[in-house]
């Protein structure tokens, strides 16, 4: 009898286990929620996104500071992103543009990328005619509105296939 009562009087307290079980629910939805909207980016095909306006800032992509977020990298697209947004690039007159992958660069914060950080990719980009390739800065790890940097214009935006191509895009 005295061993019975013993099991009991360590049991928990029925109100308390409810306010835990409600706590721990809370928390639950509360880690499952995030602060990214997601929108879809247009593509103009497969290996271009369909971009719609130039940015008036004169720092936007040009500066290490302030680079183009196309993420991707959490679907193993960023690389990909890179190359859909140089795509849609033309030089000040409408012309081809060709780019390079210079290497990485410039640790920045970013809740995406390793440890609080995340590299940015920095890209040389030349047109022909151009007296000198420009630097163009770019992050895979996070997601933000693509506009066209300062300076170049926008690719050809007539589509191909006549169906509309959507990249999965999420910026805060």
């Amino acid at each position: 009898m005295n061993a019975h009562k013993r099991s009991f009087r360590y049991l928990p307290n029925p109100i308390v286990m409810k306010k835990l079980s409600l706590l721990a629910i809370t928390l639950f939805i509360l880690s499952c929620s995030t602060t990214q909207k997601s929108v879809k980016t247009p593509l103009l095909d497969t290996y271009t996104f369909l971009l719609t306006e130039v940015s008036t800032d004169p720092s936007y992509g040009l500066s290490e500071k302030n680079p183009v977020k196309v993420g991707g990298n959490d679907q193993q697209e960023g690389p990909m992103n890179e190359r859909r947004f140089l795509n849609a690039l033309a030089g000040p007159n409408g012309e081809k543009v060709s780019y390079y992958r210079a290497g990485s660069c410039c640790a920045v914060k970013s809740k995406n990328g390793f440890m609080g950080y995340a590299m940015l990719d920095n890209y040389r980009v030349s047109w022909e005619g151009s007296p000198d390739t420009v630097s163009i800065y770019i992050n895979m790890y996070d997601y933000g509105e693509l506009k066209a940097p300062l300076g170049f214009t926008i690719k050809n935006q007539k589509s191909k296939g006549g169906r509309e191509l959507y990249a999965h895009n999420q910026y805060e």
